[in-house]
Formats: structure tokens, C-alpha cells, sequence
């Protein structure tokens, strides 16, 4: 079995298997709760009447959506089983959150206002493969809040980290420190991959030219070279967001006057 496929499916028996403790374990992660705090401010900001979760987990960024902004439309995909069925327990219904693989999202283009992932994306072996499913169904945008792994640990760590990803050498590390597997495992997260959000720019923005970021955890002028946790908003240029979106188009025009 390839290794990619032997790594899915160890992250998905690990779910399975702390799927009990998931929301003990991980919902109150400050960086994430921020982030969501963003996207809410961002769904009345622009008036989004629909949104699709990637990798959902129990429902946590249901539950929060439908607690601020009652009247939006959101689902989750989560190809856990035992996650989802946590989630039912806690009131969401099975047609907001369904089982789903974010490599091959099950809509058709341009299906939600906007997709979000949250935390999810270093657990995937090719993170932009994702990103580009996110961004075919998405409408008007994308919102992330992951990981940035050349801004962890000590100075002298971020420093070897970000010299070895401008000499393109960081691939070649991860390789020789993972023995070849490019992923590690922990008790706390499963299996994670060595993941940037920074690194996913250039996938964003073919659809998707507007990027906002912000720090949700570490603070330095540089995000990049300081942060470990990012949160990124990415949207249509302003005239595709004013033409698709008559919200937009009339903030807009109040700025312009």
C-alpha cells in the first residue's frame, strides 16, 4: 500500500479511536477559536448565506456558525465516522454533517459562499490538493486557519527552518528526519505533515488574488518568520466580489463616496 494511503489510514483509526475525547482534547484550541471569531465577523461583514467545513470533526464550526449568524447555510464533511456521530449527539443533523474527503469534495463548482478548513490541513500529505477542491466549490472565497512551521520553536529553530526552505532544501530534511515517510505521529494530533500556510499561496490565489492574513498565535512584524498559527482569508479580486455579490458591490460604493 502506497504511504500516503497507509498514512490516511492511520489518521482516520486514531479519530476513531479518540473520538470519545475529541472535543476535550481539541476545542478549546485559542488559536482556532480566534480564527472563528474572524470568519463569523466575515459572514455578516459580507452578508455569506452559505458555508462548507472541510474535515469538520464533531461540528465545532457548526455549532459556533449557527450560534452567530443563525440564519447562515452550513455543512460538514468528515470522513470519520465516530466523529460524526459525536457531533449528532450534540444536535447537528446528518445532512449538516456528512462524510466527505476533502481531496474530492462531493459538490459542484461554486456550490457555498465560502469553504473553510480548520486545522486540517497538516494532516493532509498534499495540502494543495485540498485547497484546490476548497477552491473549486467555493464561490466567493476560502478561510484557513492552520499551522505555519517556519514560524515554531526557538529563533535558532525558525532561522535553519526558513534558510532551509529558500536554499529548497526542506523537503529533502523532512525526508532524511521522517525516514522517508515525510509525515510524524503524536499522541496529542495523530499524524501531522511538516506544513505552511505560506506555502499555499500560489495555489490560492489563482482563484482567489485577495489575501488577508493574521496571527492567531505568536506575535512578530514578519508573520512568516515569527507565527506559528495563521488565519488567511482569500476572495475574488474586488471587481469579481462586487459583480458576484451585491453586498460587496454596495460596501464598496459607500467607500468609494
Amino acid at each position: 500500500m502506497h504511504l500516503m494511503n497507509i498514512a490516511i489510514t492511520k489518521q482516520k483509526e486514531y479519530y476513531a479511536a479518540t473520538a470519545e475525547k475529541y472535543d476535550e482534547m481539541h476545542l478549546h484550541e485559542s488559536e482556532h477559536e480566534l480564527a472563528l471569531s474572524l470568519l463569523t465577523g466575515v459572514l455578516n461583514y459580507y452578508s455569506f448565506t452559505s458555508v462548507l467545513d472541510v474535515g469538520a470533526g464533531t461540528g465545532r464550526v457548526i455549532r459556533h456558525a449557527k450560534n452567530l449568524v443563525p440564519n447562515i447555510s452550513i455543512v460538514g464533511v468528515e470522513p470519520v465516522r465516530e466523529l460524526r456521530e459525536i457531533g449528532y449527539k450534540h444536535g447537528i443533523k446528518e445532512d449538516q454533517l456528512r462524510d466527505g474527503d476533502a481531496l474530492s469534495l462531493d459538490f459542484p463548482n461554486d456550490s457555498f459562499d465560502i469553504v473553510c478548513a480548520f486545522g486540517i490541513l497538516h494532516h493532509i500529505g498534499k495540502p494543495n490538493d485540498a485547497i484546490r477542491e476548497m477552491s473549486r466549490v467555493a464561490r466567493y472565497g476560502i478561510f484557513i486557519s492552520d499551522v505555519n512551521n517556519f514560524g515554531c520553536g526557538s529563533v535558532l529553530q525558525r532561522i535553519i527552518s526558513q534558510t532551509l526552505r529558500s536554499l529548497r532544501l526542506w523537503k529533502a530534511f523532512q525526508f532524511v528526519k521522517t525516514g522517508g515517510k515525510m509525515y510524524k505521529t503524536s499522541e496529542g494530533d495523530g499524524i501531522h505533515y511538516s506544513y505552511s500556510v505560506f506555502d499555499s499561496f500560489p495555489e490560492i490565489k489563482k482563484k482567489f488574488p485577495q489575501i488577508h492574513i493574521m496571527n492567531t498565535r505568536g506575535t512578530a512584524p514578519n508573520l512568516y518568520r515569527g507565527c506559528s498559527h495563521i488565519a488567511l482569508l482569500a476572495l475574488r479580486s474586488a471587481e469579481q466580489l462586487d459583480a458576484l455579490n451585491p453586498h460587496s458591490a454596495a460596501l464598496h460604493e459607500g467607500e468609494r463616496s
